[in-house]
C-alpha cells in the first residue's frame, strides 16, 4: 500500500513539473503596466503550448525576460512583429503606416509628452517583436528600454525569448 502511494505521488509530481514547464504556469501581475487589461495583484495563466506551434501575433499578451533588467519577467502586448514597420507620433501608434485602433490603451498623463511618445519609423527585424504595455504612460517597454552596458536603445524582443502568452478567459 505504501509503495503504491509513493509511486502515485511520484507520478503526480512528475506530471505537475511537466505541465508547469511545458504547458501552463500561474503568474502574478505585480505592476500597473498592463492596466486596465491586467489589474495589479491579479493572477493569470501563462499558456506555453501555443507558441511552440506558432510565433506570437499582434495583440497577443506575452511574457518574456526583461531585455534590460536581468532576472525580471515582463508582461506586454505584441504591437508589431518581424517585417512590420512601426512609428509613434504624439502617443498614436502607426503600424505599417496606419493608425492602430487600441481600445485597451490607458493614458494616465495624456497631456504630457514622455520618452517614447514620439518614435521615428522602425523596421521590425524578423524573429523579433515590438511590445508595449497597455498602460502606456506607466509602462517601460520597447519605446524606452536602454541597455545599461552599451547605453543603446533596445527596441525589440527576440521571439525565442518569449516564454508564453497570457490566457485570458473572456
Amino acid at each position: 500500500m505504501i509503495k503504491r502511494l509513493v509511486f502515485l505521488f511520484f507520478i503526480a509530481a512528475v506530471a505537475a513539473v511537466f505541465i508547469r514547464t511545458f504547458v501552463v504556469e500561474g503568474i502574478y501581475i505585480a505592476s500597473a503596466s498592463m492596466e486596465p487589461t491586467l489589474p495589479v495583484n491579479t493572477k493569470y495563466f501563462l499558456e506555453k503550448l501555443t507558441l511552440e506551434f506558432r510565433t506570437p501575433k499582434r495583440g497577443d499578451i506575452v511574457v518574456f525576460p526583461s531585455p534590460v533588467d536581468f532576472g525580471k519577467d515582463l508582461v506586454k502586448r505584441v504591437i508589431a512583429v518581424g517585417g512590420d514597420r512601426i512609428e509613434i507620433k504624439k502617443k498614436q501608434v502607426l503600424l505599417n503606416g496606419v493608425a492602430l485602433y487600441e481600445p485597451y490603451v490607458k493614458h494616465t498623463r495624456s497631456d504630457e509628452m514622455l520618452q517614447g511618445d514620439d518614435i521615428e519609423t522602425l523596421d521590425v527585424p524578423e524573429k523579433t517583436l515590438f511590445v508595449m504595455g497597455d498602460n502606456r504612460d506607466e509602462s517601460g517597454d520597447s519605446r524606452d528600454w536602454i541597455d545599461k552596458a552599451t547605453r543603446e536603445h533596445v527596441y525589440f524582443v527576440p521571439v525565442k525569448n518569449v516564454r508564453g502568452k497570457i490566457l485570458l478567459l473572456y
